[in-house]
């Protein structure tokens, strides 16, 4: 029994998540918040919090460790 002529179904097969990964920025320390050429809001702010006496941080992400495709994708 053949079937009838016509348009063949295509299958599109689904990306594995491992495929579409997403940019990452690096997490950074206070030390490296304070010397950092463009500093951010969210950089200042966490330098700030870890100024204080007994403070414990574990970083924040850093914008400017985007790697440049993605940030070009972003825009």
């Amino acid at each position: 029994m053949n079937k009838p002529a016509g348009k063949a179904k295509t299958v599109k097969k689904k990306r594995a998540s491992s495929d579409s990964q997403q940019p990452q920025m690096k997490i950074v320390t206070s030390d490296v918040c304070a010397v950092c050429p463009t500093p951010c809001a969210r950089g200042l702010a966490y330098f700030a919090r870890m100024s204080a006496p007994g403070a414990v941080g574990n970083g924040v992400p850093c914008v400017l460790t985007l790697p440049k495709a993605a940030v070009k994708a972003a825009l």
